[in-house]
């Protein structure tokens, strides 16, 4: 019996794409001996931190393996990975000794505390840490991150169709194409559909792309199943045909192989003169590897992030509790403290030295001029500060220097991380404009133009909204509907991102740490197709290591 897909679902050229996986495989070296008559018997146990509860769960362990310090571990961990959230893992080593599952019951060897992203932005892709218990020195864990491979494929198709069966009464057929793939209990999985060809027996589909991973899952035997069906306006396609094929198969391109009966089995049954319901032929098919997030940052490519802060007086007087500026006695962070912390302490597992330049915009400074693009230092020579931390100490320490003034002006930000971004169109670097603001834009136009000019750049730039103005401009400048375009000169890429942060204040109240975790999520989701829209445009691979 065929499978009918819901209609109403229809939307030709699409394709599901999975969440990308890494395998994480653990080793250690110069663990502590434990027993007294051989040697230690580690394990290795992984847990994940749950953000809501702010509470590490087990998320699997390694085999155990016999007398040893210098342990390498056969098993993996696969786990998901998102660039757009700060992912905190923790390795625990164990010595087992009894029979119980309890942890408790094992002895403790040592401990280490850090995020995905740590692992896989390091170089290579491989992490090496001490191992963390009273006592001194207990060894050290060394954990490699690899994304899977067959994740990486992208399939380039073309079909075509020969005589296929005419279903419709006043004219011919409406001839589209489903791709499922085979399910271990027998069951297919939709992957991708084609466009309708209207009014044809003989349809020449166009070219499309799907990852190998969606097609098939990498599996190059794996059974793909290949539906013809004749679209109908009341949405209830009719069945034409179906053939199955692989991987395999498909990679032998325009062959003797690839060349298809479209079978209905009903039909077949029925009359003993069937032959079939028309043919497709495979035209074309081309198999690239399509380079990964993690490909350019596991072969060096370093983010660099900027932040630039809104100091117009709009914010209020720094003073006073109602200010977007104020900072509270009781250490609670107000909205620029806690959008610096959210963003920067995911981006800095992906900068080496740790060191971000911080600008402010819409101040008066001491010698009474309104600059729209300071350092926040004052040292214009040198304006990095030193890990997310130092960004924090200088932005309190600004907010006593400066006066809040305006207006607010974004185009001098932009143009100053674009000069930079210039310099480094090689893959070598990518760069980051985090950019927090309370109000309305006041040189949208030059905001706009600048930003057209740096979509052709390695750059993208976060926009996080603070405070209760009205942001309806700040849509205008993410792009995610209309391409930004100034005197007809149109951005090549979508380059802004955009995000009030009282969409999360009203949705989880006072709990910062979840309401930086959600924004986090948030404003950085879009980076790496960002990032992969600046590669592929300008033909940049990986550097080999």
């Amino acid at each position: 019996m065929s499978v009918r897909t819901n209609p109403s679902q229809f939307q030709a050229g699409t394709a599901v794409i999975p969440a990308t996986q890494v395998e994480i495989t653990v080793s250690c070296r110069g663990l502590m001996d434990m027993d007294a008559f051989s040697k230690s018997d580690p394990i290795c146990v992984l847990f994940t931190k749950d953000i809501k509860m702010n509470q590490f769960f087990e998320f699997g362990r390694t085999e155990v393996i016999k007398d040893s310090l210098n342990p390498d571990f056969a098993k993996k961990f696969i786990m998901n990975y998102f660039f757009e959230e700060s992912q905190k893992i923790k390795f625990e080593i164990y010595d087992i000794d009894t029979p119980s599952a309890r942890l408790a019951d094992q002895d403790f060897l040592g401990r280490l505390e850090c995020t995905l992203g740590e692992i896989v932005g390091a170089p290579g892709g491989k992490f090496e840490r001490p191992l963390i218990r009273t006592g001194g020195n207990c060894g050290k864990i060394i954990v490699r991150a690899e994304e899977l491979a067959n994740c990486k494929e992208l399939f380039t198709l073309q079909f075509k169709g020969i005589n296929l069966d005419k279903k419709d009464f006043f004219g011919k057929s409406d001839p589209y194409l489903e791709f499922s793939r085979a399910n271990e209990d027998g069951s297919f999985t939709l992957t991708h559909r084609t466009e309708v060809i209207k009014n044809t027996l003989n349809p020449t589909w166009a070219p499309f792309q799907v990852m190998a991973r969606t097609l098939c899952n990498g599996d190059p035997d794996r059974t793909i199943r290949v539906q013809c069906l004749d679209w109908n306006r009341s949405g209830r396609p009719d069945f034409i045909g179906e053939f199955n094929t692989n991987f395999r198969e498909l990679t032998k391109g325009d062959s003797s192989k690839n060349h298809f009966q479209v079978i209905d089995s009903q039909k077949q049954a029925k009359k003993k003169k069937y032959v079939n319901s028309g043919e497709i032929v495979l035209l074309s098919c081309k198999v690239d590897i399509q380079h990964t997030f993690l490909d350019y940052v596991q072969a060096g490519t370093q983010l660099n992030v900027t932040v630039a802060i809104d100091f117009t007086a709009s914010n209020g007087n720094p003073s006073t509790p109602n200010s977007l500026h104020y900072v509270s006695a009781y250490g609670a962070p107000n909205q620029y403290a806690s959008a610096i912390q959210a963003v920067g302490e995911i981006i800095q597992d992906y900068d080496s030295d740790k060191l971000f330049p911080a600008l402010g915009f819409g101040a008066r400074l001491s010698d009474g001029t309104v600059s729209h693009e300071f350092p926040l230092n004052f040292n214009p020579n040198s304006p990095f500060c030193a890990g997310i931390n130092g960004i924090l100490e200088t932005y309190y320490n600004a907010l006593r220097s400066v006066q809040l003034y305006g207006p607010t002006n974004f185009a001098p930000c932009v143009r100053h991380v674009a000069r930079f971004a210039t310099q480094y169109r090689d893959g070598s670097h990518y760069f980051i404009l985090l950019i927090i603001t309370d109000g309305v834009i006041t040189d949208l136009p030059q905001t706009i133009e600048a930003i057209v000019e740096a979509s052709f750049l390695p750059l993208s730039i976060i926009i996080v909204g603070v405070g209760d103005a009205d942001f309806e401009a700040m849509n205008v400048l993410d792009g995610d509907d209309v391409r930004l375009s100034h005197q007809g000169k149109q951005a090549v890429r979508d380059i802004v991102q955009f995000v009030p942060f009282r969409d999360f204040t009203s949705r989880y109240g006072q709990n910062i740490s979840i309401c930086q975790a959600a924004l986090a999520k948030e404003v950085l989701a879009e980076i790496p197709d960002q990032f992969l829209s600046y590669m592929r445009m300008n033909g940049i691979n990986p550097k080999k290591q």
